[in-house]
């Protein structure tokens, strides 16, 4: 899968375009005032393996919390600002590695001029975020509602004023929960700039909605190679945005994060409870960390060949089961001791890896 050039830049110690991975990122939902309850949840959402973390910054007391936040967090803190150019140099000061604002927004020159000076000497880079629904009065007259060019045209505004600011640390966005009009956008201004994107399906709705708009939108973008950071935005526990994001990425072989089930969907032949079997076996995988993938298949007869690219898999027959390596049969065991038997093949291949 062949992605999109794009220039690199940093978002404290994790890059972003250019060769390096895709990076998940989510956004807390704590009051950041709170300080102790946002470290909380970044903390959990770091054992997820989200990479980035953005904060919500609508008050000073937010802007100065941001400070024991970004000295207690395991990874980079984004201070997500509207309007008020001095929230933004106080998140600056409170040693934020990245802000999300549009320029445009935040007043005159002068105090966009203020924001760059500040920022560019400690390599403090900016996500410009382009949303369908805050879209300038002029643009939806112009094109009579969101469309993709009003996107891009907005985004071009606000990057228009960082390059002639001579900024060019950017990272865009280009927002929108309609799939079709997100892609549509993404694509435009792909073929326009080399600015590393940031690629999401905003108010995706909720874990069920959510998850299958997001994998379509985000899904489809990185297949054409559109994209260098993503988040995927989850009504509920940002910690579920982590685990989805990672399995999009999966997916299409572009991250290598924790276990992957494989499990077939059943059939006339299944004598097995499968779904009962997988909830089982995926519950268990959660925690482990390590790459591996694990096949649950509901027939001895096709299961093994069908799984054969697995690390290790168990297929139901009639009150018993196989257990197989790389599509090749190891045992066979009575069904009850079939879950049992897989994370033994599991532990043992973790202990291959780690003894090399």
């Amino acid at each position: 899968m062949k992605r999109r050039i794009t220039r690199q830049i940093y978002v404290g110690t994790v890059a972003i375009g250019g060769d390096a991975p895709i990076a998940v990122q989510s956004m807390t939902n704590t009051k950041t005032q709170d300080a102790k309850a946002t470290l909380e949840q970044i903390h959990k959402l770091t054992d997820a393996g989200c990479d980035i973390i953005r904060c919500a910054v609508p008050d000073m007391d937010a802007a100065l919390a941001l400070k024991e936040i970004v000295q207690g967090s395991p990874i980079p803190v984004i201070a997500d600002i509207h309007f008020d150019y001095r929230l933004a140099l106080q998140a600056i000061e409170s040693g934020v590695h990245g802000l999300r604002l549009n320029p445009g927004n935040i007043g005159g020159t002068e105090k966009v001029k203020a924001v760059v000076e500040a920022a560019k000497p400690k390599n403090i880079p900016i996500r410009i975020g382009v949303n369908a629904g805050s879209l300038p009065k002029d643009l939806l007259e112009k094109y009579g509602h969101p469309t993709a060019e009003a996107l891009v045209e907005a985004a071009w505004r606000h990057i228009r004023i960082l390059e002639e600011m001579d900024y060019r640390n950017i990272k865009i966005s280009l927002k929108c929960h309609d799939v079709p009009l997100t892609l549509a956008a993404y694509r435009l201004l792909a073929s326009q700039c080399d600015y590393p994107l940031h690629v999401g399906i905003t108010e995706a709705g909720t874990v069920n909605s959510g998850i299958i708009n997001s994998a379509v939108g985000i899904g489809t973008l990185l297949a054409e190679g559109i994209g260098d950071t993503i988040r995927v935005s989850l009504t509920g526990d940002p910690v579920n945005e982590v685990k989805v994001g990672f399995e999009i990425l999966k997916s299409l072989g572009l991250r290598s994060y924790g276990p992957t089930l494989i499990s077939c969907p059943t059939c006339g032949r299944t004598s097995i409870d499968l779904e009962k079997l997988a909830t089982t076996v995926e519950a268990r995988l959660a925690d482990i960390k390590d790459s591996i993938s694990v096949a649950v298949m509901g027939c001895i007869v096709n299961g093994p060949g069908e799984a054969r690219e697995a690390d290790v898999g168990i297929a139901g027959g009639k009150g018993e089961g196989l257990v197989f390596r790389k599509g090749q049969i190891i045992k066979k065991v009575p069904e009850e001791c079939l879950v049992n038997e897989l994370f033994h093949e599991i532990d043992k291949i973790l202990d291959e890896r780690k003894n090399k």
